[in-house]
């Protein structure tokens, strides 16, 4: 795992959202969480700069970093 932690970008009530900070969880996973209805800042990052139009958005370095529940993805991390 990396020195800084992962970052989620989320919205409230948003089942994707959920589910990928449940499994974060579980595998121990640290984050950051970022909410994107009050952060416009890093709601223009994630959809203008990245290009994502579907939270959440997973951002675990400058090269790794997608959008979506992934477990698989998640899985990698540990």
């Amino acid at each position: 795992m990396s020195e800084t932690p992962v970052t989620v970008y989320s919205k409230p009530a948003c089942v994707q959202c959920t589910a990928t900070k449940r499994h974060l969880d579980g595998k121990g996973v640290e984050y950051q969480e970022v909410d994107l209805t009050v952060n416009s800042a890093a709601l223009e990052y994630v959809s203008d700069d990245l290009g994502y139009v579907q939270a959440p958005v997973v951002i675990v370095d400058d090269h790794n970093h997608w959008s979506g529940y992934r477990p698989d993805l998640i899985d990698k991390l540990t």
